[in-house]
């Protein structure tokens, strides 16, 4: 007990409006259905959880977790309640303190718990129609001086104590967990052949579709992770965590669920600093930037994207270090610092010539090819021509290139690609190129399940405005409205006048 109030639970507790008594009795009830019948909460003792800082004994905060995630149909995990875990191996920081708001980074070996929490409590608002998207977002600066130090360090060994092929006594933290048992390396070769196959869905049809299947095979991971398998093995699964986990962040960022997306990108770049992948712990920390940007704070997208390319490590390949260019140009573009975005740019295009093929590239960084170079190239110069409109001829050179690149199975992208091209031409005053790239985006939209092209074809929305008297740009003003959900076109039309 602090003596202090519990200002999270406090604020949670207010949006959900209970009263005192109902969560008590909520609790009591809640807690026999998980096979704790002999739980007795009061009315007084909810008051000194809120009011003094008092923190309950398990199994009362996965409870309460529980409780809040059906309320607010979102997630809330623990640590979102202001209470710390109680783990058996290292010590963690207190979760809320101003330096570390989210508990970050997490104690060794607690990402599998906190992976298994987080996906469990997904699964369950996906179960009861739920939206979870209403959380916050954390604040790039306040991840990246969280994260900092624990990332450019080495994983901490496994305690001295832990058995290969033992289960590490974590706490019961995840719902839908099946119970743990150690998997061998064709089990795992079967998990890895999965990411593959939910990356091409994904890239092909958007992260509408699939979500729900990443984050529970994303669950089944974290029940696997709870035995400490032999050193190669492990590492290995940790890799298939964090593929999962970025998987699941893109998805839900894909799909509007920005908050969540955020968490999985966290949970991404823990699992893979886990494993020992520090390139792949900076690339998923490079999802959240390009999450910043798209939701117009690229200020916070650089202070990402500061700690992605630092703790990337020395063994970091020249194509992905291009890649972590790419999106910081971006960034920079957002902000209209058109000198500082094409510098980095030239940055990455040297380091992207540079790589000679001969160190085959890890399985997440294959969508990164030529095509996509001149794909994120076409976005910076697009993004820019807002503050420049110079930079447009450019955007639609780069633009062209990608789509001549483009291989089959990337509709996403090509409708990304023909967004941008449309913009540029529209911005750089020919609007029957515009008209025509824009139609062809059109066309391929119904295909996919993403809620980004939406956005994007909002912003393509806005542009057309000064050539409504064209009988052209007429009709497509009015396809575009239909093919937009009615709230993401009430935004379109509010930022026309």
């Amino acid at each position: 007990m602090t003596g202090e109030p519990n200002t999270r639970l406090s604020d949670l507790f207010g949006l959900a409006g209970w009263s005192k008594g109902e969560l008590a009795r909520m609790v009591n009830r809640q807690a026999a259905a998980m096979g704790h019948p002999q739980l007795a909460t009061d009315t007084s003792r909810v008051r000194r959880w809120i009011d003094m800082g008092e923190s309950p004994r398990d199994p009362v905060p996965e409870v309460l977790a529980a409780l809040f995630t059906e309320r607010l149909g979102r997630v809330v995990t623990i640590e979102d309640l202001g209470f710390g875990r109680r783990g058996r191996v290292g010590k963690r920081r207190e979760a809320g303190t101003q330096e570390h708001p989210d508990g970050m980074p997490w104690a060794p070996e607690r990402t599998a718990a906190v992976l298994t929490e987080f996906t469990g409590m997904d699964l369950m608002l996906n179960r009861r129609g739920l939206v979870g998207a209403g959380a916050a977002l954390t604040a790039g600066s306040a991840i990246t001086g969280a994260m900092y130090d624990w990332l450019h360090s080495d994983p901490a060994p496994a305690a001295h104590n832990a058995r290969t092929n033992e289960p590490q006594h974590a706490e019961n933290a995840g719902f839908d967990r099946y119970e743990a048992a150690p998997v061998g390396s064709e089990e795992i070769e079967a998990l890895e052949r999965s990411v593959e196959v939910f990356r091409a869905w994904d890239a092909s049809r958007g992260g509408g579709l699939q979500r729900k299947a990443v984050v529970g095979q994303l669950n089944e991971v974290g029940g696997m992770l709870a035995y400490r398998h032999p050193e190669h093995l492990q590492r290995r699964l940790w890799g298939v965590a964090a593929n999962l986990a970025v998987l699941a962040g893109w998805m839900s960022h894909d799909v509007g669920l920005e908050p969540t997306a955020q968490k999985y990108f966290v949970i991404a770049a823990h699992a893979a600093r886990e494993g020992g992948d520090r390139p792949r712990a900076g690339e998923a920390l490079s999802r959240a930037a390009r999450q910043m940007v798209h939701l117009g704070r690229p200020d916070e997208a650089l202070d990402l994207m500061k700690l992605a390319k630092s703790g990337s490590g020395d063994e970091t390949l020249p194509r992905t270090q291009a890649m972590l260019r790419t999106i910081e140009a971006w960034a920079h573009a957002s902000m209209g610092q058109g000198q500082a975005m094409r510098r980095t740019l030239g940055e990455a295009e040297e380091l992207f010539v540079s790589d000679k093929g001969d160190v085959p590239p890890p399985s997440w960084m294959q969508m990164f090819d030529e095509a996509d170079m001149h794909g994120m190239q076409a976005l910076a110069f697009r993004t820019l021509a807002e503050h420049d409109p110079a930079a447009a001829n450019t955007a639609q050179r780069h633009a062209k290139q990608a789509l001549d690149l483009r291989m089959n199975g990337r509709q996403r992208s090509k409708i990304f690609d023909y967004i941008s091209l449309a913009s540029a031409c529209f911005i750089a005053d020919d609007p029957e190129q515009a008209d025509r790239y824009a139609r062809l985006a059109l066309v391929s939209m119904g295909e996919t399940s993403s809620h980004r092209t939406w956005d994007r074809l909002r912003e393509m929305y806005r542009l057309t405005g000064q050539f409504a008297g064209y009988a052209k740009i007429e009709d497509l003003r009015k396809e575009i409205e239909l093919a937009l959900p009615p709230s993401v076109f009430k935004k379109a039309k509010g930022a026309q006048i």
